[in-house]
């Protein structure tokens, strides 16, 4: 946990929490994020993945913004690099993009759930990091747009892919085409945001709140209830049922089940090993 980061870094909540903050920390250039996010996301990811104290993961950004994209300079990098042989330069292009793409994939990949604390901009890689959290909660002073199309990009990391299951098809063709801005309130209409809250420090303290709740309850059954949700927004009704039955084959019977029935009939706060 002490290892330093270029483009994030890791606050426990408190000395006894199991909720972490992992904050985007570019602030100087509004949280845009180069090449270097790429690499260094998903290994913090699965680091906290693998830490037993670590039951919830909020995510945000330093300063004013939450994301402000992707670093044009990266872009520019991409751009340019077009040297040798087209077939071998377009390969590189298309192994980068899939590297691109798995990083922000180890979100789902991530047993522990992933909240989106977003406040100021969203914009851009925003959109597809937050998309790919488990929830997500806004300041009422945040905006949004997907805004790969004004820079003559079909987004790739996974906007076009996530967003359409989250806020509906017609909503996603309309907000990707335009790449028009949207308020915080307009994504809570949307469904891109569970809740809006109207300050900053309300926004932290109300997903404290909600992530030491999750952190509180059953560890098998938050994961669970996680890889059990991606894997049927995947597959049919039937496929999930049948996988959600292989998974509780596994893991029902638990010192976990034990102790939130005991908890139960005794009337007390339940006390769970950590995962």
């Amino acid at each position: 946990m002490e290892e330093k980061y270029e483009t994030l870094k890791i606050q426990q909540e408190s000395p006894n929490s199991g909720v972490f903050n992992l904050i985007i920390n570019r602030p100087s250039v509004s949280n845009a994020l180069g090449v270097n996010f790429f690499s260094e996301f998903p290994k913090v990811l699965n680091t906290l993945d693998q830490n037993p104290i670590v039951a919830v993961i909020v995510l945000s950004g330093s300063g004013n913004h939450f994301c402000g994209g992707i670093d044009l300079k990266s872009l520019a990098a991409i751009a340019d690099d077009n040297s040798g042989d087209q077939g071998r330069t377009r390969e590189r292009l298309r192994r980068n993009i899939k590297l691109m793409q798995d990083a922000i994939t180890a979100i789902e990949r991530c047993r522990k759930p992933v909240i989106a604390a977003i406040h100021g901009a969203c914009l851009g890689l925003g959109i597809n990091i937050v998309t790919a959290c488990d929830i997500r909660y806004c300041t009422k002073d945040a905006f949004f747009s997907v805004k790969e199309v004004d820079l003559a990009i079909t987004a790739d990391l996974g906007t076009l892919q996530r967003l359409p299951g989250i806020v509906g098809f017609g909503k996603a063709m309309e907000l990707s085409l335009t790449g028009r801005r949207f308020s915080g309130d307009e994504a809570k209409e949307l469904g891109l945001v569970s809740r809006v809250f109207g300050s900053r420090e309300e926004l932290k303290e109300g997903v404290r709140t909600i992530a030491e709740g999750i952190g509180g309850k059953p560890p098998l059954a938050v994961v669970g209830t996680k890889a059990v949700l991606i894997r049927s927004r995947d597959v049919n009704v039937e496929q999930g049922l049948d996988y959600v039955a292989t998974w509780n084959s596994s893991m029902l019977l638990s010192e976990d089940l034990t102790e939130a029935i005991s908890a139960q009939k005794q009337k007390r706060k339940p006390t769970f090993a950590k995962l």
